[in-house]
């Protein structure tokens, strides 16, 4: 049975707040990330994602390595803490979201290196036919 399992941070990225959804499917992490700007209140994050869920963009997956649950309430508590002394909170998280926004960051550079030699040729073919006009005389 493949177990599939999606979790919210929110948290105070000066000057907004955010909400980082990472979702856990088949072994591999997603991530989406959200600006609040104010702080959120609990009925406004549930509001937004049961309004909005469907329309995040998750990052493309990445490995990630399984969770094992911790037998007691402090116990979890103690690994919790554990994990963010030694990783701060969303460290995967973190580096999802830079990946999908470096291919979005090459996306955009490649299109608009296109769209300026397309005008560069548009505007090399206005010259030349510029150019034949003045040469066949009147």
């Amino acid at each position: 049975m493949e177990q599939s399992s999606i979790t919210l941070t929110v948290l105070f990225d000066a000057p907004f707040w955010v909400g980082i959804f990472e979702r856990v499917e088949g072994g591999e992490l997603a991530v989406a990330k959200v600006t609040f700007g104010a702080e959120p209140s609990d009925p406004e994050v549930l509001d937004f994602v049961l309004g909005h869920f469907c329309d995040l963009k998750f990052s493309p997956p990445v490995a990630a390595e399984a969770h094992r649950v911790a037998e007691s309430p402090k116990r979890r508590q103690r690994a919790a803490r554990r994990q963010v002394r030694e990783s701060g909170i969303g460290t995967r998280s973190q580096r999802a979201l830079q990946a999908q926004l470096e291919a979005a960051k090459s996306e955009r550079k490649r299109e608009g290196k296109e769209l300026r030699e397309a005008e560069e040729r548009r505007k090399f073919d206005l010259r030349q036919a510029k150019r034949r006009e003045k040469r066949r005389g009147h």
